[in-house]
């Protein structure tokens, strides 16, 4: 199948949290701002992160709060289920906190967790990829619809999300996290290569990959662009 010769799928998608332009991990020290006066969950993350390098675990609970589920989120749609995606938030913001002095800019520290989120779930996408391969584990969890369609998405659309994330499993990992964070997440390029470390040239090559894979793989009636 050409791209000309079938629609490309339309996925109706829940709708992904506001993010920032993701910047990778600094080796400079935290700079520490003044601190504000009022309640400390009202300061912004810039001022939390730099309570938390100095101890402050009351900070770091309200970090864990505000992007819990923005990071749950986006593990899982990478992976496309729910079930590792706790685990996997969980180990982030361990590797985050222990961190946060190594952070340039603590305002970022939201786009920051998220490259740590797309490493992480890389990894764990890589490792499964290999037991499967070489037979120490069974096939792949189930797409978890629940997890990745909205509510009010027709049994069309659902089995359009099962079947783009069942053709996404079998392209190598790179490539998949790529098309995702662009036409599922909506980011930009250049937020792409960042939160992938790799450069723009490249997140390019692997996006094409993917979406001439889909539309020459890809059976559906249902036509449309993919929508949030």
């Amino acid at each position: 199948m050409s791209p000309s010769a079938h629609a490309r799928p339309k996925l109706r998608l829940l709708s992904g949290q506001p993010e920032e332009d993701p910047r990778p991990p600094q080796s400079e020290a935290t700079p520490i701002p003044p601190r504000s006066p009022g309640p400390l969950g009202e300061l912004p993350d810039a001022e939390l992160v730099a309570l938390g390098a100095q101890g402050n675990r009351k900070a770091l609970e309200l970090l864990y709060r505000r992007h819990a589920p923005f990071a749950i989120h986006l593990a899982t749609r990478i992976e496309g289920s729910a079930r590792d995606a706790d685990d996997i938030v969980h180990d982030a913001f361990l590797k985050a906190f222990e961190r946060l002095r190594e952070l340039k800019d603590p305002a970022a520290f939201r786009s920051w967790l998220g490259s740590i989120i797309v490493h992480d779930v890389r990894s764990q996408m890589r490792r499964a990829r290999l037991m499967r391969t070489i037979g120490l584990v069974r096939a792949g969890d189930p797409i978890d619809l629940d997890a990745l369609a909205s509510p009010d998405a027709a049994p069309s659309v659902r089995a359009q999300i099962a079947q783009v994330y069942a053709l996404l499993r079998t392209q190598p990992v790179d490539d998949r996290i790529a098309w995702i964070l662009r036409a599922v997440e909506g980011h930009d390029l250049d937020s792409v290569a960042r939160l992938t470390s790799c450069s723009l040239a490249t997140v390019k090559r692997r996006i094409a990959r993917i979406q001439q894979f889909l539309d020459e793989h890809f059976v559906d009636s249902y036509a449309g662009e993919i929508e949030r």
